[in-house]
Parts: structure tokens; sequence; C-alpha cells
């Protein structure tokens, strides 16, 4: 076994098992959820190494942040990693004297704070008298094969890995940076503008959230044009009383408007009761993977041509407390929404930058003139251009495919990656953002640890092929 931990404090020799040695390649939350459910067995067999070639284990994209004011969109209650331990993030929050908010310690906290307490699970494992079952390598995986004894990681050094599975976990398909310069990607640490700069942000999701909260935090001063197609803000957290909605309410199966007519009533049958359409949404939460699965492929397109962007706003809601300086700053006129398409963006021949738009509704061009874009466009990338290199490996070798749609690899709904012959592997699986195509809604961390928790007990039940 190759040795490189994360942090740089050496490990002692991995313990010798009967279980499975499994090789997780993303050290991301969706990695460390699928090391920390694999080694708590009670049995102590699972043997886990993490690739991951950040230096910030656990932390990903999302929780990567420093910003005080990037919280969570999900509440302290919800966000344990352990089904069975509901109230395990609490727990840890109160260790570190860190508060959860004012209501009942369930409130929203930053996601900088979420990132250590992700770093802080694999632990156990990895430090201490006991039995050494973990191991991290900060390495890049740029291909995975399957043989005979089982699967290899090849890195970019040029070593390799030998396990007997392998989970991607490598989190969502994001664009390389603009080659040019011309436009900055939410996910990257640009420069501050100047304060009085116009800024044009391309997106109005939880993405562009965060960029306007950061220049606010700085003083900004100039405009803050914010364009996307439909210029929606996600709506904002409430409290709830979620609906009960059993498996066999639900019209699986049906076609999406009939599945949003259903819906709008939940909604009505909510407000009848003195409540919001929340409840209506909460309620339905458990069986968006079954809705989702059970859809046809032609009305799963028709969900993404047509509804997809009205769930999301509505499904992925804003902290009360981010909510209120965006809502401040679009009163005082320091934001404004835009309804139009982003064209592209152009440098001029004075240097200037210039955000090309179309207004809704319009036919003409119009040339904003700006300091910096942002594109905060979200997540929903095309899975094979932007693919991780280990991803690309898998595509390249029929060792996997993308999904009818593109919204990612195609998986199997056991989280089995399949072939492009449509074989499902018995030793490579896919969970959190990489599989939504089989899952949907997988890019939140109650989601994630559902998946990670089950595909876990299923690879320490099932021998080794």
């Amino acid at each position: 076994m190759i040795l490189d931990p994360i942090p740089t404090a050496p490990l002692a020799p991995m313990a010798d098992g009967a279980g499975p040695h499994v090789v997780i390649i993303g050290g991301g939350a969706s990695g460390v959820l699928m090391a920390a459910h694999l080694l708590r067995d009670p049995q102590g067999q699972a043997r886990v190494t993490i690739i991951e070639g950040r230096n910030m284990l656990g932390c990903g994209v999302a929780y990567s942040t420093s910003d005080p004011d990037h919280l969570l969109n999900t509440r302290a209650s919800s966000m344990s990693a352990f089904p069975d331990q509901p109230d395990h993030f609490r727990d840890w929050l109160a260790t570190q004297g860190i508060a959860a908010g004012p209501d009942q310690g369930d409130g929203f906290v930053s996601r900088s704070t979420y990132g250590a307490y992700m770093a802080s699970l694999t632990l156990p494992w990895s430090h201490g008298d006991g039995p050494r079952r973990l191991r991290c390598l900060r390495a890049v995986c740029v291909a995975l094969a399957e043989d005979g004894c089982g699967v290899v990681a090849h890195l970019a050094d040029g070593r390799a890995v030998r396990a007997d599975r392998a989970v991607l976990a490598t989190g969502h398909a994001l664009p390389e940076p603009d080659p040019d310069g011309l436009m900055q990607g939410s996910w990257e640490q640009g420069p501050m503008p100047d304060r009085d700069d116009r800024v044009v942000i391309v997106g109005s999701g939880l993405s562009m959230v965060d960029q306007v909260l950061s220049l606010l935090r700085c003083g900004h001063r100039g405009e803050i044009l914010v364009v996307s197609r439909r210029a929606q803000l996600p709506r904002v957290h409430a409290a709830t009383r979620p609906l009960s909605i059993g498996i066999g309410d639900v019209p699986l199966g049906a076609p999406v408007s009939r599945l949003m007519a259903w819906l709008r009533g939940l909604v009505r049958q909510a407000e009848a009761g003195g409540g919001t359409w929340r409840d209506a949404l909460d309620g339905l939460r458990p069986h968006i993977t079954p809705i989702w699965q059970a859809l046809p492929q032609a009305e799963r397109a028709r969900f993404l041509r047509h509804a997809a962007s009205w769930w999301e706003i509505h499904r992925h809601r804003l902290p009360p407390e981010s909510a209120a300086p965006i809502r401040a700053a679009i009163r005082t006129g320091r934001m404004r929404l835009l309804a139009a398409s982003f064209l592209g963006v152009e440098r001029d021949g004075d240097g200037a930058l210039r955000a090309v738009i179309r207004c809704r509704g319009g036919r003409t061009q119009q040339r904003v003139k700006c300091a910096h874009v942002i594109d905060c466009r979200g997540i929903r990338r095309d899975p094979e251009q932007n693919a991780k290199p280990v991803v690309a490996s898998l595509l390249g070798a029929g060792k996997a495919r993308i999904d009818p749609l593109r919204l990612g690899l195609d998986i199997g709904p056991d989280a089995a990656v399949i072939d492009a012959q449509g074989r499902p592997s018995d030793r490579i699986f896919a969970i959190g953002p990489v599989s939504r195509a089989a899952f949907w809604e997988i890019t939140a961390i109650p989601d994630i640890r559902n998946q990670a928790a089950d595909l876990a007990r299923r690879m320490v039940a099932q021998p080794v092929p």
C-alpha cells in the first residue's frame, strides 16, 4: 500500500482484515461519508483508502469556503453524518463550543464549520492507539481499472493502489477555469473587485447568494447585476410541519403534468391546515428518489425542461440570515435582478469587459460594461466535457457511460457504475453528485449519508467477488 496522508502526520501500517478494502476516489463530503460508514462497521473489518488531491479532507467545493457568511442551507438538526444518530452534528458543535442558532440549537451554521465536522469523522480510524484501517493519499487518480483480483487506481505520479472495490465520490463536474481569464467560476478564489466596480453574476441560485454576501462583507458599493433566465431567487426557510405522505399516496410513474397537479393539491391541503407550500415539499422529500426512478426517460426530460428550475428554488432554500442582506441590497439598488440570457463575455478595445446578454422577450443583444463576470450557473454542467480525469478514463475505456439525459454517469439503483454495453459493475460504484442521473436529489448531505450508509452495509455484508 502507498502512504501519503492528509494531514502529513505519519500513520501506522494499515490493519489486516478479512473484510473488503475499498478505495474511495474523492475526499470531499461524499467520500468522507462513505469512509465513515464503512469504518464504523461493528465487526471492524473494512479497510479504506481515500485518494484526494486537495489539502482539506472532507471539505470539497461546498465546504472549503472560509467566509463566515456562507451558511449551510439546511438546519443543523438535519446534518448529522449518521441517520441512526440524528444529533451527532449538534453534539459535535457542542463539544466545539459552537452555537447552532437561536432556535433550540437548530439554526444554520457556517459551511466552513461543517467542513471541520466532516474532517473530524475520519479521526478515530487514522489516529489513536487502535488499528489503523484508514489511509488518505494526497494525489490525483487518473484511471481506474478492474482485473481478476479487484480494482487498481492509477495515480498521476505513476503509482498505483490495489483494492477489492472502488467508490467514485468525485463530486460535481465543474468546468475548467476560463483560459482567457474573462470569467471567474463561483468555485474559484479570484481577486476582489474595487468597491465601486460593477460586477455581473450569471445565475441567481445559492452560489450567487454566496458571491453577493462576500462582496457585501468586503464593503462593495458598485452595482451587482444578477442575470438569469427567470430572475428568481431561492425561497427562504421558515418553520414547517411536513405533511405525512406515504409512498402509496404518490402517483409513481405518472406524467410530470399529473405529478405537478398532485403536488399543487398537496400545497392547497397544507395551506388549508394553516401551513405553507414548505410543508408539502418537506413531506414529499423521502419519496423524491422513487419518484425520479419511476419516471420514464421522456418524462424526466420534460421535468428538466419545464419544472426543474422552479423545483430547485423552492426545494433548496435560503437561511433567513442570508436572505436579509440580499433583500436589503435589492431594496437599496446595490443589487439588480435581470431576466435575460447570458451569451458570453468579451473585452473591448480599451480593455474593459462587457457581458453580452439578451433580455427575456427581446431580440437584440446588449453589452454591459463591467469589471468582473462571475459564473454561478449551478451544477448542471456537461458531465463528459467537464469530467474529472478518472471519470474521463472510465468513459474512454468503455467502463462507464453518460446517462441519456447527460446529467452524469449512468448508475444502477444499487449505485453500480454501468459500462458502455449496459452492464453494471460489481466492483466500481458511485455516490453523491456524480450519481445524480440515477437518484436526482443526491447533492444534499441527508440524501448522500443515506446512500453511503446503504452502500457500506452491502459492501461489508457481501463477499468480495
